[in-house]
């Protein structure tokens, strides 16, 4: 099911190195979040305890060690030489079954913990497909949906990256949907955000950082200075590279209220992934005019459950407004004739060096889409001015 280190999204890693340059001595803790209300076969833990076990077993290869060098110049070698001595420890995930019902959680210091959230929902994925015995459509069916899709999408004339590794419907079917669009989608298909696809496809890994970092921003430095503190943290180990800045940690309106002219104009764009998305365009070009910067010289990259008449919805409202590209997950790497997994796996708690366990949230555009204890939102909602 996984048999890479670098199987696993992008911007893990490149979170990862931050953690390790800014907050190496902070612990983070990790919750399964089952949104679809899926029941889980009897046994079912077991097979992932296994999986997950299993994972202890991988380390970077000297090829995928020359090959993440060689794409990220912007990385310290220092990194690619921890990330080859870097193993998965399987203690860290606490794994439990009551009846129809799964339990994970993950602890331990934020640097190790953070590769864990990717490869654990994918392989709960496969298992649950698996253990099910639920048949999806045959290879030739799934190259042809692919093809298909990006081909549509080429015509619409817009750029496409595949984010679909964390609910994919299992390795086999994710790796033939980024051949397909490696093959057929020229001027289309950018990238992945799967490393190890990326690699074996030769093509670019797409991605920058997760709701997690600004999360644990706000443990850190409190709920008001935890956009703008993050950005600026990133900015410190980046220097001006991976320029997507992440909007909705705590509602898109907080986000630019924060997002100041110097952020504005260092990052490249913003990435939407909750609420309406022509809402959030023209948010997001209302700030970059009133900053004096040009919208066309920006690019958001839209990411929120998308499929080809969303991409077409919003590709016709934004066309000559501002800059856009799309990442296209679970549409692509689990669109097999079964119904897809409905589930998230989110940072609850976050240990700052000499501090305490601080329960973090996430407020997104969509109120379905928040994360954390019912209290801790109510404050943030307080502090932030959130009605």
């Amino acid at each position: 099911m996984i048999n890479s280190l670098l199987d696993n999204d992008f911007y893990k890693f490149t979170m990862q190195n931050a953690v390790v340059k800014l907050f190496p001595k902070a612990k983070a803790r990790y919750q399964f979040i089952n949104r679809g209300r899926h029941r889980f076969p009897e046994g079912f833990a077991d097979e992932l305890r296994k999986a997950v076990d299993g994972l202890a077993k991988l380390q970077l290869t000297r090829q995928e060690k020359a090959y993440f060098a060689a794409t990220c110049p912007y990385i310290d070698p220092t990194y690619f030489d921890f990330l080859q001595g870097y193993r998965y420890d399987p203690e860290e995930v606490h794994i439990q079954q009551h009846g129809e019902e799964l339990s994970v959680a993950i602890e331990g210091y934020w640097y190790r913990a953070i590769l864990w959230e990717v490869p654990i929902m994918s392989l709960i994925c496969e298992i649950y497909y698996q253990m099910a015995a639920q048949e999806r459509q045959p290879d030739e069916k799934v190259i042809k949906t692919a093809r298909e899709k990006i081909e549509r999408y080429r015509d619409l004339g817009v750029t496409i990256a595949e984010f679909g590794t964390r609910r994919r419907h299992s390795y086999t079917v994710h790796r033939l949907v980024v051949q397909t669009l490696k093959q057929y989608g020229q001027d289309a298909f950018i990238g992945t955000s799967n490393v190890h696809m990326a690699m074996r496809y030769q093509t670019r890994p797409i991605g920058t950082h997760a709701h997690e970092w600004f999360m644990f921003h706000a443990a850190k430095y409190g709920f008001k200075m935890a956009n703008l503190l993050g950005l600026e943290h990133w900015s410190d180990v980046y220097r001006g590279d991976l320029g997507i800045a992440l909007s909705d940690t705590y509602t898109s309106d907080v986000f630019f209220t924060q997002f100041d002219k110097k952020l504005t104009k260092l990052f490249d764009g913003v990435r939407h992934d909750s609420g309406d998305p022509l809402i959030f365009a023209d948010k997001a070009i209302q700030h970059y005019q009133q900053k004096g910067i040009d919208p066309l010289s920006k690019t958001i990259i839209f990411s929120d459950g998308l499929n080809y008449d969303k991409v077409k919805r919003i590709a016709e409202y934004c066309q000559g407004k501002i800059g856009m590209s799309f990442g296209i997950g679970t549409d692509f790497t689990n669109d097999v004739g079964l119904p897809p997994m409905n589930i998230v796996l989110k940072m609850t708690e976050a240990f700052p060096e000499e501090a305490q366990w601080t329960p973090v949230i996430k407020l997104s555009d969509e109120v379905g889409k928040h994360t954390g204890e019912g209290k801790t939102i109510a404050l943030a909602k307080q502090i932030l001015s959130i009605s």
